[in-house]
């Protein structure tokens, strides 16, 4: 059980404090309501250029990383289609460094022009290496346009393309940041040995002057049921063959959604799991294959990719895993498989919480949800799924219709 208490400034900021007295170091966690979700077709990519930027130099601080290591603390940050989420731990005694530099760049970016080129290369030269130059790189931005017609969730959080970030000019960033990282926009968690009295005086002295912004109001528009199969292939210097396939599954906050988590876990993570069973040890028909769900806000995608063996085809690989689900859909799962998934859930909800950083970033998550206090209930969401439960929710999602299949084929 995660304990915590809240409260609100008057620009809108919502602070979490999780009390932790066991450490000496102190986490705190910012969640910008943000991800490429939020963005337009013809500017995208700019959620993810925002997470370098904001290391770039804020109004007042010209350097990010060099007080915040003199302080002895750490940070990373990353973008989804979701959300941008900024996160700092560092020695509880120099707390007040993390507000300072934390408040200073939701004030405001210092906003160059040397700053918005030099971070613009960077993520070009990100999306080249990742996404150009690597075998499979491109998969993610085919099959998310195979799966999604008019949802955002049809580009990868990197952008469509090098050209949208390449042309992204100060002043349609400038609006952007002001759009999206306002005090009211954003949900900050402080966990550590510290009390809600010390983080409030520290919250208003840093963060209660910086201007509230105008509330986002998120308009996205839904995907429409698929009602067709779809398919797609490509060719590219790769080892080998590939096949990826997707089905749409319901949002985060469906009860379904955690059905579909669990089907992933007896389908395709880990060995002893039913496609590498059978199409890697038994058929050998796969070198490696995985299944695994996209966790998104939004109607999401239950994803199974494989690398195809080299004296297979990719169209008895593809039939492999069609049979794979056929088996699955026509005798259901067994009480044995089922606990099994749901003992490696709980004990990855365990371990996640043992780690003081992620406490912060889960608990900031699940107050977007809706309820920080969600986050005690989610593993009682899994243990009440049924073997009934499974079929049902396997049936609809393993519909032909609701398909999409990329083969993705070596030269």
């Amino acid at each position: 059980m995660l304990h915590f208490e809240r409260f609100s400034l008057s620009n809108g900021l919502r602070v979490l404090v999780h009390t932790d007295t066991s450490t000496p170091m102190v986490a705190m966690n910012i969640l910008y309501d943000v991800g490429a979700r939020d963005e337009s077709t013809d500017r995208t990519g700019f959620a993810h250029l925002f997470e370098h930027l904001m290391f770039g130099g804020s109004v007042n601080i010209p350097e990010y990383d060099e007080p915040l290591q003199m302080a002895g603390g750490e940070n990373n940050a990353y973008t989804t289609n979701d959300i941008t989420n900024y996160y700092i731990q560092l020695p509880l005694k120099n707390i007040e460094t993390a507000f300072w530099l934390e408040s200073d760049r939701m004030l405001s970016l210092a906003f160059s022009e040397k700053s918005l080129d030099v971070q613009r290369k960077v993520v070009c030269e990100e999306f080249k290496e990742h996404y150009l130059n690597k075998p499979y790189g491109n998969a993610w931005h085919l099959l998310r346009e195979l799966a999604y017609k008019v949802h955002p969730y049809q580009w990868p959080t990197i952008g469509k393309n090098l050209e949208q970030i390449e042309t992204a000019d100060l002043e349609v960033v400038k609006a952007f940041f002001y759009k999206h990282y306002r005090p009211c926009n954003a949900i900050m968690c402080i966990a550590g040995n510290v009390t809600v009295d010390d983080v409030k005086q520290l919250t208003e002295k840093w963060f209660g002057p910086i201007e509230q912004g105008d509330k986002y109001v998120r308009n996205v528009p839904l995907e429409p049921k698929q009602t067709e199969a779809r398919f797609m292939e490509t060719t590219a210097d790769v080892p080998l063959d590939a096949v990826y396939k997707a089905w749409h599954i319901p949002g985060r906050l469906n009860q379904s959604y955690y059905a579909c988590d669990l089907l992933t876990e007896i389908l395709g993570s880990g060995n002893s799991s039913r496609l590498y069973r059978k199409l890697v040890k038994e058929l050998q028909l796969f070198s490696n294959i995985n299944c695994y769900q996209t966790g998104s806000l939004d109607p999401g995608l239950l994803v199974i990719e494989g690398k195809v063996r080299e004296d297979k085809t990719i169209e008895e690989a593809n039939a492999g895993i069609e049979a794979v689900i056929s088996e699955l859909l026509s005798s259901g799962v067994n009480e044995d498989e089922l606990a099994k998934s749901k003992n490696k859930i709980e004990s990855m909800i365990a371990f996640e919480d043992m780690a003081l950083l992620n406490r912060a970033n889960n608990l900031a998550f699940y107050e977007l949800l809706g309820d920080a206090a969600k986050i005690n209930d989610e593993w009682g969401k899994y243990e009440a799924i049924t073997i009934e439960d499974m079929l049902t929710v396997a049936a609809s999602v393993f519909n032909a219709n609701n398909s999409n299949t990329l083969f993705y084929r070596k030269k």
